[in-house]
């Protein structure tokens, strides 16, 4: 299987980095550039044994500039049918290193389209949910956007009781985040959610369709 070696476009990098708060090294490879550079990796990475995916994944993960850790977590939900549980909890190294809102959020689609397909939800849920690691508690908020009907409330009101009076910025968009997803299917029970003690910013995103 071919390596990828993504080119350096230092204009681009510099703008890229400049977004994401300099946390990070970018090659400088837009994501429709990447996305074609590897479509023929992920297509391949779907006949490979899963213990080569893993450690293909890890070897990207690890690797210096931005772009690499959104590889592997391309290849991941790739193959997120493939996985077992015991999948899911090796891969949470990963997921725990080089931590931001990018990654975060792609890691969640992960966990959470893999919990849907096996009916996991909870299991899932338990991976994130009381962890020290705010990072990890933000998945555990956000695991089931998109959901509608099937979102189990008594997860996600669990999530968001946890953490109502963290100050963390990325903790509070989240918990507003994903009462606003579900105020689209179920707008009474997030104003009663309202009622109780939420920040101004969950507040305000969490009002936005009602």
């Amino acid at each position: 299987m071919e390596t990828i070696v993504f080119p350096n476009n230092k204009e681009k990098a510099q703008q890229m980095e400049a977004y994401m708060k300099h946390h990070f090294r970018f090659a400088g490879v837009p994501k429709p550039e990447r996305a074609l550079l590897q479509k023929a990796l992920l297509k391949e990475s779907q006949k490979i044994p899963i213990s080569d995916l893993l450690l293909l994944v890890k070897d990207y993960y690890m690797q210096e500039e931005r772009e690499y850790q959104y590889l592997a977590i391309d290849l991941v939900q790739k193959n997120v049918k493939r996985l077992s549980f015991d999948n899911l909890v090796w891969l949470l190294e990963l997921v725990s290193q080089k931590e931001w809102w990018d990654s975060i959020d792609s890691w969640q689609k992960v966990y959470s389209t893999w919990g849907k397909l096996h009916q996991e939800v909870e299991a899932v849920f338990k991976l994130f949910e009381g962890q020290e690691d705010f990072w990890l508690r933000r998945i555990a908020i956000t695991l089931q956007l998109g959901f509608k009907e099937q979102t189990d409330v008594a997860l996600l009101e669990r999530a968001i009781d946890a953490d109502r009076s963290t100050k963390e910025f990325f903790i509070q968009k989240a918990i507003g985040w994903s009462l606003r997803d579900y105020s689209k299917t179920n707008p009474l029970w997030v104003k009663e959610q309202l009622t109780k003690e939420l920040s101004k910013l969950a507040t305000r995103e969490a009002s936005k369709y009602l």
